[in-house]
């Protein structure tokens, strides 16, 4: 079928093209992405491969502060700069007395550079997985180059998980790559490339959407096998975002499994879809106990004592939800003045209206895990950035490329397909490489 195959060399192609052209778009900006907590978690790595502590927090710091240098807005929150207009020299020594206080004052063991006091730093202990992929990239490559390449290879990695999810639900080949150009475009592509944990944990979260489409469309041990292991992956990542996901996802298919039974047709793989991401969200939640990892309420409370340098509140959750009002009043209000945001999910919306496909559950569960992930830490200072919330960014992603096909067309009167395989072909499930249009 030499058609087939010339559509196939042709995505794949195009897949290609995409890829480059986004890396030689990164190389306008080797540096200046680092922000305030790049420096725990490259100190943290540099600690993984072998260096004294003293020596990863030296190397970090002045990664920081090269990195404050070149930073395109050196007044937002975002970057290492303490104030518009501090030097590198000024950033050195503030972050090198800060790192002499705080071991003075008790912060004397762990992985990463004493940098605030223990409790605040006991975040970043307990996210190990980012750190880890570091190593290499910064042996083999310094702490400059080796961050952007890992940065690169996380973005790639999370575009064309987007893409084979897209193709594993039925959709074209044009879909596919519009879905993996919108990743690297929209602020998926921004937080990916940024030297932080986010990124990694929504790549991982695509590889999890790919195999909750998998286990839909019938593929089901190899399905399985995405969702625990991204999820697994995800729990050393961030093991918060890990369990929104798995909630969200496990939502999803119950309500889904709840529905079809309701209208008398029951879908068993909806159900197993649940019961898998169910028993994993419960294994996230008692694994980060069993570590004694932090919860809900020292998030809460880190927010509330600017970083635990103020005494804990004993009830601090009417503070807590009276920010909650504060933080969304003020980003509703943005999101009106810059509606990106809502163009998008409008366009959203009409796919969600106009087209039936099996990634659609997988979309709004990625949704709901970004809005909850948010909601977790509404921090005024996260206003500008997109990396608490980025999980929402995936649902315009995968959802505005199905607009590139047309719907299926189906005689009048005939009913919607039953089952699992509600997609947006008329098709049997194929292979994600292989051609459907």
């Amino acid at each position: 079928m030499p058609n087939i195959r010339t559509t196939q060399h042709l995505g794949l192609l195009g897949m290609l093209l995409i890829a480059v052209a986004f890396a030689g778009l990164q190389l306008t900006a080797v540096t200046g992405r680092a922000s305030p907590d790049t420096k725990n978690y490259l100190s943290y790595a540099l600690s993984l491969s072998g260096e004294s502590r003293q020596e990863a927090g030296r190397r970090a710091i002045a990664y920081s502060c090269d990195s404050a240098q070149h930073a395109p807005i050196p007044t937002i929150p975002w970057t290492s700069r303490k104030a518009a207009g501090e030097t590198e020299a000024a950033c050195v020594r503030r972050l090198t007395d800060s790192v002499a206080y705080w071991s003075r004052n008790g912060n004397t063991s762990g992985m990463t550079a004493p940098f605030a006091n223990h409790r605040f730093m006991a975040i970043f202990e307990s996210r190990p997985g980012y750190p880890l992929l570091l190593i290499p990239f910064v042996t083999l490559f310094g702490t400059v180059w080796g961050l952007w390449l890992a940065g690169l290879v996380v973005a790639l990695a999370g575009s064309v998980c987007v893409l084979l999810a897209l193709r594993s639900a039925g959709a074209s080949w044009r879909a596919g790559l519009a879905g993996q150009a919108l990743y690297l475009a929209l602020p998926t592509g921004t937080v990916a490339m940024h030297p932080l944990s986010d990124g990694l944990a929504l790549a991982l979260g695509t590889a999890v959407v790919l195999g909750c489409v998998l286990l839909l469309r019938g593929r089901e041990r190899r399905g399985a096998a995405l969702v625990v292991g991204g999820l697994a992956l995800m729990f050393p990542v961030r093991y918060s975002q890990a369990l929104l996901l798995a909630a969200a996802l496990t939502a999803g298919f119950a309500l889904r499994w709840a529905w079809h039974r309701y209208r008398g047709r029951p879908q068993a793989r909806a159900g197993r879809a649940a019961v898998l991401c169910g028993v994993l969200a419960a294994a996230v939640y008692a694994g980060a106990h069993l570590l004694s990892w932090p919860t809900g309420q020292d998030s809460a409370q880190d927010l509330l004592t600017h970083h635990y340098q103020r005494p804990d509140l004993p009830d601090p959750w009417p503070a807590f939800f009276a920010q909650e009002r504060v933080f969304w009043t003020a980003w509703l209000h943005r999101q009106a003045t810059y509606p990106v945001l809502p163009v998008l999910l409008a366009l959203t919306g009409w796919a969600l209206w106009t087209r039936r496909s099996v990634i659609l559950p997988m979309a709004l569960a990625a949704g709901a895990a970004g809005l909850l992930n948010q909601a977790g830490h509404p921090n005024l200072d996260q206003l500008l950035g997109h990396r608490l919330i980025v999980f929402l960014w995936l649902l315009p992603v995968l959802t505005i490329p199905l607009l590139v096909d047309r719907p299926p067309r189906r005689p009048p009167g005939e009913a919607p397909p039953a089952g699992d395989d509600l997609v947006t072909s008329a098709k049997p499930p194929a292979s994600p490489l292989s051609s459907s249009g």
